[in-house]
């Protein structure tokens, strides 16, 4: 099992400790590039919960991600929740306007500071 750059944790627990949504991050995964902004997993799974409850077809998936946040968590962060984030394939972000996506800590192989940007040109 490979384990999470710590300085990569670190960022992730002031996420969740701060509860700060401000942080951005691009990172590379198997298969991908993402970047976005990192949100405190709560706040992502609201979000997530919002969005299934909004639609008639998917409402009742929005009931996991609407239970119960263990208050004052001892465990490190395992995951990193994005918000407005896009895929990066060339020169191109899908989608256009951000998803959300959660990317495990372990499965990130590099990462940076930021949100690279990309055109459409």
């Amino acid at each position: 099992m490979a384990h999470p750059d710590e300085l990569l944790l670190a960022i992730a627990e002031l996420v969740e400790s701060e509860q700060s949504s401000q942080m951005s991050l691009t990172v590379v995964v198997p298969g991908a590039v993402i970047t976005g902004r990192l949100a405190p997993e709560a706040m992502w799974k609201q979000r997530v919960a919002e969005v299934l409850r909004d639609s008639g077809r998917l409402r009742r998936f929005a009931l996991p991600f609407a239970g119960p946040e263990a208050a004052g968590r001892d465990t490190r962060p395992t995951h990193l929740h994005f918000h407005l984030a896009r895929i990066l394939q060339g020169s191109y972000g899908i989608p256009d306007t951000g998803g959300m996506y959660r990317v495990a800590l372990a499965d990130v192989s590099a990462w940076t500071v930021g949100d690279i940007g990309y055109s459409d040109q």
